[in-house]
């Protein structure tokens, strides 16, 4: 599970970006994540892209968030977070390919207001394997709702960014605490290795 790999969070004309923040943590973790989701389409893994978004009427903001001021104001890449906007879509180093699942939710969390719970029970799928962007946020809360609805989450440590490492930290932090009460963790080379000799291979000779 990808999540929010989108402009409007990684782009330099992007929300963020135009918030005032640095997004060069979250850039960072686009070559391990390109390895990853190559190999994982290479073993036939079911690939799902998340994607944070409101209605252009933004009838689905709720009122805490709408406070906030910032959803739907307008920049280089349309209005922030607005689904149909060139901000709200996909950067195109992570761009979903046919046949692989695109939730689109209007909130933090991957279960919020979205049918993933009922199509993963009905794909058979228990076990998920979540990266993205940012850790604390969208990350963090998709985490902790699929936990609570019985399914088994390993995180990728160095596929996962925020905006302050110290919150990329905590966030690691309290997935593993209480006995990784979260789920577990892993580093994204142990993953690629476990996809097989030809994903660690091409991971050794691109950091090599």
């Amino acid at each position: 599970m990808v999540i929010d790999m989108q402009r409007d969070f990684l782009d330099p004309g992007g929300m963020s970006a135009n918030s005032g923040e640095n997004i060069d943590a979250l850039r960072s973790i686009v070559p391990i994540l390109r390895q990853i989701l190559e190999a994982a389409r290479r073993v036939g893994l079911l690939v799902i892209h998340t994607r944070e978004g409101y209605a252009p009427d933004l009838s689905d903001v709720h009122r805490v968030k709408a406070e906030r001021d910032t959803i739907g104001k307008l920049g280089p890449l349309g209005r922030f977070l607005i689904r149909g906007e060139p901000g709200h879509g996909f950067i195109d180093e992570m761009s979903p390919i046919k046949g692989e699942w695109v939730i689109d939710k209007p909130g933090f969390g991957a279960f919020y207001r979205t049918n993933l719970e009922k199509d993963l029970h009905d794909a058979g799928i228990s076990h998920l394997i979540v990266t993205g962007v940012t850790t604390q946020c969208c990350v963090l809360s998709s985490i902790r709702e699929a936990v609570d609805r019985g399914f088994y989450c390993l995180t990728i440590a160095d596929g996962c960014a925020a905006f302050d490492r110290n919150l990329h930290d905590a966030a690691l932090a309290t997935i593993r605490g209480e006995n990784f009460l979260f789920g577990w963790i892993a580093e994204g080379r142990a993953i690629l290795d476990a996809l097989g000799p030809t994903a660690a291979g091409e991971s050794a000779a691109q950091s090599g």
